[in-house]
């Protein structure tokens, strides 16, 4: 059964290779749950998920926070190659904005 409070990330998509609609929450990426419709497939993977952090529990595992609980700062660090750290900055000058502002709207599209 899955948890009354869960709040972790879920997306179902369609498998090509096997058929069937895949069920995958991102805080666990190494399960999957597969069906033959959208509904059963989300369905599965919240069931499965359940079992793990029961199990987790019960072994005295850290179970992963969901990332719609998280706080986030807004800052990440990027490493680029040289040359685009370059053209970056010059596309940012002529925009008449901050490498920041370039990257973020860059980021947010």
């Amino acid at each position: 059964m899955a948890q009354k409070d869960d709040k972790y990330t879920y997306r179902v998509t369609w498998s090509e290779e096997d058929a069937e609609y895949v069920g995958l929450c991102a805080e666990f990426p190494s399960i999957s749950w597969l069906a033959h419709s959208p509904e059963s497939a989300l369905k599965g993977i919240r069931k499965v998920v359940a079992e793990v952090v029961e199990d987790m529990v019960r072994n005295g595992e850290q179970v992963p926070e969901p990332l719609s609980t998280k706080h986030f700062s807004g800052k990440f660090m990027v490493r680029v190659p040289p040359e685009v750290h370059r053209q970056l900055a010059i596309e940012a000058a002529e925009a008449r904005v901050s490498l920041n502002r370039l990257a973020s709207a860059k980021l947010s599209h």
